[in-house]
Parts: C-alpha cells; structure tokens; sequence
C-alpha cells in the first residue's frame, strides 16, 4: 500500500514507518520536525526506496494538498501531535494549532483526494486518526475507559485531542470519508522522548540525579509497550470498520511510584551507583502537577474481539527491553539535557 504518515519522526511514528517500510509498503513520512522529532528514529529505513520524507506542518493546507496529489495514498496514518500535558499547560496555543486545526487540514485534504478515487479505490481508502485516552478524562480506583466512555478532558493537551476526535468522527458522519479512530494507553518503548516518564526516571537514574516523582506517585496509568500498539493500528488500518473507535491498552496499570521503583530495581542490578547506594534512594517527590488525573485504565476488549489484536508484551519485559535499549543508546539522552535541564521538565506520565 501506499501510506502517509503524519507525525512520523515521533515516538510512535517512527515505530510506525520503520514497521510499514520492513514490510514491503511505499511511505511517505510527513513531519514539522519540531524538538520532539528526530530524523534518526528512522535511520535503518532512510535509504529504502520506498521511503519518502516531507517536512511539512499539518496546518499548511497548500502543501499538504500537494503531498496527497504527489504521493497518492491509499490509507492515512494520523499521528502528528503535540503530546505532553506540562507543556501544554504552559502554552496552550501551539496544542490548538497542531491538534485541531492541523486536523481539520488533514480531514479535508483525505477528504478532497478520497472523493476524486475511482469507486474500487474509494472503498478501499482508509483514514485512521490516533488519539489518547486522556480524552476521557480520569478513573477513580476501579473501572475502565471503553469506546463508549463519555469524553471530559482535564488537561488543554486532551481538550485539544477530544477535539479532533470529534472532528474525525463528524468527517465520517457528515461526508462520508471513511475514518477509524484509536484511542490508546501510554506508550513506552525505544525512542521515546527524553522528557517522557519512563526515559526520564533512566535519564536522572543512570547520571545519580534526584529521580523527580509528582505528588505522592499514587497515580496510575496503564502501559502500552510501542510495538503492540503499532500492531494495532495496523490492524485497524486493514480490519477495522470505517466510523468505529477502538481502544488499545496493555493491561499494565502501574503507579508512577511503582515505575520507578521498577526501574530502579533493574538498575541496581544492571548498572548500580556508586557508593553502593541504590538507586532507589534518588527518588524525590516534588509538587503535584495541576489538575494531574488520578488513573487511566483502558478496556481493550473490543480491539481484541473484532481485530485479533494482542498485546505481546507484559509490562516486565516490555521494561527489561526498554531500559537495555536506552543504555545501549545514550547519546539519545545526551542530546536533549540541555532543553529539558532548562525548562525543568521532570517526565511525564
């Protein structure tokens, strides 16, 4: 097939190219490249002819208009996002740009390419929109988040998301265009922007810094290893039915708290400090982040039922892979000290 990728020298889409490349499809990778997009994400896939990059923001209709003209797609891949709540409750305006606006650009120009196919490829066009589950706001101890859960966002980051899914669920109502929204978990994995959590807790770790937790670290999110939820966009891309939400989450609840205490296990055993303290000591609580959402937790059920999706990986060894990645890589931190150090970002789940 031939796919766009929007935000794809990001976390997740990077995952998602280098997995569309490996397997034999024609990609064009259309990304802003913004700080939190790297082009070495996807070195292993940078010279195969079936790559293609244009750097592009989402809100420039004229040039996204012409990419689709060029390239000629036949299923979108829409991830390009600003992701991370702290900065989005330090500016707002750049969240509303990308995650609304640049959406609707998106929907309309899928929308003017998708009518102009031929029947047989008219039916065989798909849009899949990526969101999160912070759209639906928090949990309290028990319950899950299901296709059907109210949306009631709590953070301007999933304000902005809610948004465009609804955008993307009018644009099927309304026009037609045959589009699949997905609303996942937290990710972790290789690549993963160092202010993120999980590389954050690796970063301050590994240096014998203060490991920064908010609050109590009492709160909860459900853990998605990358490379699960590439799989199941993929499947929604190819088995899911146009109009229809699915949730994909890896039945990993863990505290923030219980995070780091996981990671610092390993490390102890793989990489102690120095001194023969723990690494455990490090970890420093620090003032609550506002309006920080107690827990998330996603039933997953109906991607399970209707698309065969599994997640491969429990959260151990999706954990255990991670950190030997990011220890093999530690120029991936190195480069990115210098910004988080200055803004003070401490991770964010």
């Amino acid at each position: 097939m031939r796919v766009v990728v929007t935000g794809g020298a990001g976390f997740i889409g990077s995952a998602v190219v280098r997995r569309l490349i490996q397997t034999d499809h024609d990609v064009l990778n259309i990304d802003k490249l913004t700080y939190a997009g790297r082009v070495e994400t996807l070195n292993d896939v940078a010279t195969s002819p079936r790559y293609r990059f244009a750097q592009i923001d989402i809100t420039d209709r004229a040039a996204v208009a012409d990419a689709f003209a060029s390239f000629d797609p036949e299923l979108v891949l829409h991830l390009a996002a600003e992701s991370h709540v702290d900065r989005s409750i330090e500016n707002s305006s750049v969240f509303i740009t990308t995650n609304i606006v640049g959406t609707h650009v998106m929907l309309e120009c899928a929308l003017r390419h998708w009518s102009a196919l031929a029947s047989r490829r008219q039916s065989g066009f798909r849009f899949v929109h990526v969101s999160t589950d912070e759209v639906y706001g928090t949990l309290g101890v028990e319950g899950f988040f299901s296709e059907d859960s109210a949306f009631a966002p709590n953070s301007p980051y999933a304000a902005s998301k809610a948004a465009a899914d609804h955008l993307a669920r009018a644009w099927y109502q309304t026009y037609g265009l045959p589009v699949i929204a997905t609303n996942c978990s937290n990710n972790y994995g290789p690549w993963q922007h160092p202010e993120k959590l999980l590389p954050t807790i690796l970063r301050n770790a590994v240096s014998e810094l203060p490991i920064p937790i908010y609050g109590t670290g009492d709160n909860v999110r459900d853990w998605l290893f990358v490379e699960d939820h590439v799989d199941g966009l993929l499947l929604a891309a190819s088995a899911g039915r146009p109009g229809e939400r699915y949730n994909f989450g890896g039945d990993g609840e863990r505290s923030n708290l219980q995070i780091a205490r996981a990671i610092c296990g390993i490390l102890d055993e793989i990489c102690p400090r120095t001194g023969g303290q723990s690494h455990l000591d490090a970890i420093t609580f620090v003032a609550d982040r506002p309006g920080h959402d107690f827990r998330y937790a996603v039933d997953a059920s109906k991607a399970k039922r209707e698309l065969g999706w599994v997640s491969a990986h429990d959260f151990e060894s999706g954990l255990t892979r991670t950190i030997q990645w990011y220890l093999s890589n530690p120029i991936w931190f190195a480069r990115s000290d210098n910004e988080l150090g200055r803004r003070g970002l401490i991770g964010e789940p």
